[in-house]
C-alpha cells in the first residue's frame, strides 16, 4: 500500500526538499503541493492525501487555521502533521486543538520524518520529543493535587520503542 502525502510550505526550496524525500522513499507518493494555507485546503479536498505536511507560518492562511478547516469539513480523513522551525507552545497547542495528528520541528531527520508520516497515516499521533516533554509538564502543572488514577493496562507483549528521534504521546 502506498501512503499518499501532500506538502504545504510557502518556501519553494523547503517544499521541494520534502517532496524529494517522500518521492524517493518506497511506499510513499507525493500527490500535491501548496504554497499557502488556502491552497493546502484545496489540495486536501481534491487530492485526498493520507497525510498533509503543513507549515505553520504561511501567507493567505496559516497552517493551523488550514488544519482546522481541513479536519472540520474540507477533508476530514486527511491527517495533518505540522512542521515548523518555531518550537513555541502556542503553535503546539493551537495545532493540537485544530486537529493535527502530529507536530514536528524541521530539524527532524529525514528517516524520522518518513516514520512519522507512516505512524500518522496508520491513525496514531506523534509529537517531537521536546514538545512531548513540555506537554507533559504543562499537563501535570495544570492539574496539581489531582489524585492519580489507575494507569493504563500493561501491554500484553513486548512493545516496540518509538523511532530514534520521535515520541508518541
Amino acid at each position: 500500500m502506498t501512503i499518499s502525502v501532500a506538502v504545504a510550505d510557502d518556501q519553494a526550496l523547503v517544499r521541494a526538499g520534502f517532496c524529494g524525500i517522500i518521492a524517493a522513499t518506497p511506499g510513499f507518493a507525493v500527490v500535491g503541493e501548496a504554497a499557502n494555507g488556502a491552497e493546502a485546503i484545496e489540495v486536501a479536498r481534491t487530492a485526498r492525501p493520507d497525510v498533509m505536511l503543513m507549515d505553520v507560518r504561511m501567507p493567505v492562511l496559516d497552517g493551523i487555521e488550514a488544519t482546522r478547516q481541513i479536519t472540520a469539513s474540507a477533508a476530514p480523513t486527511v491527517r495533518t502533521i505540522i512542521l515548523t522551525t518555531f518550537d513555541l507552545d502556542e503553535y503546539v497547542f493551537g495545532a493540537l486543538r485544530a486537529g493535527a495528528s502530529g507536530f514536528l520541528l524541521k530539524d527532524t531527520l529525514p528517516a524520522d520524518l518518513m516514520t512519522a508520516i507512516g505512524v500518522v497515516a496508520a491513525g496514531d499521533a506523534l509529537l517531537a520529543p521536546s514538545v512531548t516533554r513540555r506537554l507533559i509538564s504543562e499537563f501535570t502543572r495544570a492539574s496539581p493535587g489531582a489524585a492519580p488514577g489507575p494507569g493504563p493496562a500493561a501491554p500484553q507483549g513486548p512493545a516496540a520503542p518509538p523511532p530514534s528521534g520521535l515520541a508518541r504521546p
